[in-house]
């Protein structure tokens, strides 16, 4: 008896295997169309050469300049970065230059001491070297000297070392010829951390100098705040400064990002600051959280917003002339993410949710407060599309915000946010790397999160707005951005055990690991400049029993109408494939069991290998309950599935 089994779309994993019967429950790189579910499309390494950047990126944003060229903004935990013509180039801000430096060398040694005291560097920093001369005792030359570095050890307050791209040829130089050295600025931890050390815990805990093996305390991860001014790019670092970039400049991509560029003023704009964002509609700068007297950084308020006057980045003080102001939230300890919506800013606390409308003078913008308890889990753990505001609840949960604020049921909820029987749960400890992006192509909303117990980005919750389906993966992504400047999404995917390739940084190690860029949607596979990969996706349904007792119904009627729920035991002799699209070959497998704690075991012969031409698959099954995975494990496959049919026949009570 061939018996049909279609599925309901989306993943249900709120409920038992048994419970979800004609639902999924599980699976990995799929998602799902007009109701059926398919395997994700592949992504493609970006840059011809392979180049990797330094640390987990954060943020990123496209814009073009007005001469047409486009460009993608990516800040890491490292730098700042920007992508042009399938290249990177360096454009970090440089700190305060320390002068006065002298330099020590070896014979047949390639390393460099920088001799300055008091230098306030640590390993791991980047710096590059300006004004180099050499004494006649070396064989370096000043150009050669003049780069890029990671700084490789701090035997003392007074100097580090670091790496030359050659030894020294000469008989070298003790604490002569001079240097200056150009620190990178510094962004932040790869992770968000535990902090400890000097204020991490209260007043006379114990005794003094004594270790503390816990803290409440938590450092920040090195983190962006990126949007653009027409072809300005705005990049402010987490709690610190704001810096620009003018993509119309003179030969752009050899200059870094700093305060004095694009008409921009570091007297005039504030100096510590959660994040920024340009309202695009009345182009304003907001600053969220910053500081409430300029330039002082103990003046800041995590509550506290500041936004420039109209078309200027730079007037922050309110005249009866300018549009420029400021307020204060009320509800919450801190703004926790802003982003732009259809004709307002949308900004989010730990605790409520407000809508920012410009209005014009005198007052320049309505604040209203538009939901309480639906705070934001992270800074980019919100996002924007098709009209509607969607985010992660700081406490669990999804919200979404369409003119009323909106709880998303989800039937993956408990499994990403509770680590009860088999979920996975999330790191609450890690929330300030979990990002938001949408993908216009396929009406998703994607959330990359670290899952309980990882400090980094590993999971995927995804959310399907057109057909109101939810599915989760194992997809990593630490930024995402949509289609629109570029063809398809682009995203960052972090490696804690790659070494990056660019910058050019001579000594560098992999301490901060580092950062691939991907398209997405290309193709079937993982394409990177030196390798194919699968992409090993899969679906797994709920279980299913067979039907075996005519009911009352069916035997007035003659149709084929039976119950059972289980009752009886069913062999299953074959089943019959249904693709609506198949690239490759595919896999189903049946898993059978007798009870619904039972661990499901596969049918003989299985995993079955199916093909375009296949018709039929003959198999040997036996049990109460049955679930089916369909899944692919190799290059140049995909697919779309439709329905399932069984032959299906009672096959007693034990």
């Amino acid at each position: 008896m061939l018996q049909k089994l279609k599925f309901k779309p989306g993943f249900n994993k709120q409920d038992t295997e048994s419970g979800a019967e004609g639902q999924w429950t599980d699976g990995d790189f799929v998602r799902f169309r007009y109701g059926l579910p398919e395997k994700i499309g592949g992504w493609l390494q970006l840059t011809a050469a392979n180049l990797t950047l330094p640390g987990a990126a954060r943020a990123q944003v496209a814009f073009s300049s007005f001469a047409g060229e486009k460009y993608t903004a990516i800040g890491t935990s490292q730098g700042l970065f920007v992508y042009y013509g399938n290249d990177f180039y360096d454009i970090t801000p440089l700190d305060t230059a320390i002068t006065g430096c002298t330099l020590t060398t070896v014979n047949a040694s390639r390393t460099v001491t920088i001799n300055k005291g008091s230098h306030g560097l640590a390993v791991g920093r980047y710096v590059t070297l300006s004004g180099v001369t050499v004494t006649g005792a070396s064989d370096f030359t000043s150009t050669e000297l003049e780069q890029v570095y990671e700084i490789l050890t701090v035997p003392d307050i007074d100097k580090f070392t670091i790496q030359a791209s050659r030894a020294e040829g000469g008989s070298g130089m003790t604490a002569a010829g001079a240097a200056t050295v150009n620190p990178y600025v510094e962004v932040g931890p790869t992770t968000q951390t535990t902090g400890f050390g000097w204020s991490t815990s209260t007043w006379g805990a114990s005794t003094w100098g004594t270790a503390r093996a816990t803290s409440d305390v938590t450092l920040d991860p090195g983190n962006w705040s990126l949007d653009n001014f027409g072809q300005v790019l705005v990049a402010t670092i987490f709690n610190g400064k704001t810096f620009t970039w003018n993509a119309g400049a003179t030969n752009p991509r050899t200059i870094r990002a700093s305060q004095s560029t694009s008409g921009f003023s570091t007297s005039a704009n504030p100096t510590k600051t959660r994040f920024t964002l340009v309202s695009d509609r009345d182009r304003h700068l907001f600053h969220f959280g910053t500081e409430t007297t300029i330039g002082d950084t103990t003046t800041q308020d995590p509550m506290f917003v500041r936004f420039s006057n109209q078309e200027d980045l730079n007037t922050y003080t309110p005249t009866s002339t300018n549009t420029a102001g400021t307020f204060r939230l009320d509800t919450g300890n801190e703004i926790r993410a802003a982003i732009q919506g259809k004709d307002y800013v949308f900004v989010i606390t730990d605790n409520a949710a407000y809508v920012i409308q410009f209005v014009g003078p005198p007052f320049t913008f309505s604040v209203r407060q538009v939901g309480t308890n639906c705070g934001c889990i992270g800074q980019h753990a919100a996002t924007f599309v098709n009209g509607s505001v969607f985010w992660m609840g700081a406490q669990g949960g999804f919200f979404a915000y369409d003119g009323t604020v909106k709880s998303l049921p989800s039937l993956v909820e408990d499994f990403v946010f509770s680590t009860d029987g088999d979920n996975l749960g999330l790191n609450f400890n890690s929330r300030d790397v979990i990002f938001a992006g949408s993908n216009n192509l396929y009406t998703e909303v994607n959330w990359f999160y670290p899952k309980d117990g990882s400090d980094q980005i590993d999971r995927c919750v995804t959310y399907n707005y057109s057909e109101n389906v939810w599915t989760t993966s194992s997809l990593d992504r630490t930024t995402y951005q949509d289609q629109g400047v570029f063809d398809n999404p682009y995203a960052t995917d972090y490696d804690d055990s790659l070494t990056p390739v660019f910058p050019e940084i001579l000594g560098i190690t992999n301490k901060y690991g580092a950062s691939i860029y991907y398209e997405h949607e290309q193709g079937t596979d993982q394409v990177n400049s030196t390798s194919t990969t699968a992409i090993p996706a899969f679906i797994k349904s709920g279980d299913w029993d067979i039907t075996s007792r005519r009911s009352a119904l069916g035997q007035q009627t003659g149709v084929a109408d039976y119950r059972g729920d289980g009752e009886f035991f069913m062999a299953v002799r074959r089943f019959i494939p249904d693709f609506k699209y198949q690239e490759g070959n595919a896999k189903i497998t049946l898993f059978v069991s007798a009870y619904p704690d039972d661990v499901a075991v596969s049918s003989p012969l299985g995993p079955f290998t199916v093909t375009k031409t296949t018709d039929k698959v003959d198999t040997r099954a036996r049990g109460r309950l049955v679930s089916v995975r369909i899944e692919n494990d190799s290059t140049g496959e995909t697919w779309r599935y439709g329905t399932l049919r069984l032959d299906a026949q009672p096959d007693g009570r034990r």
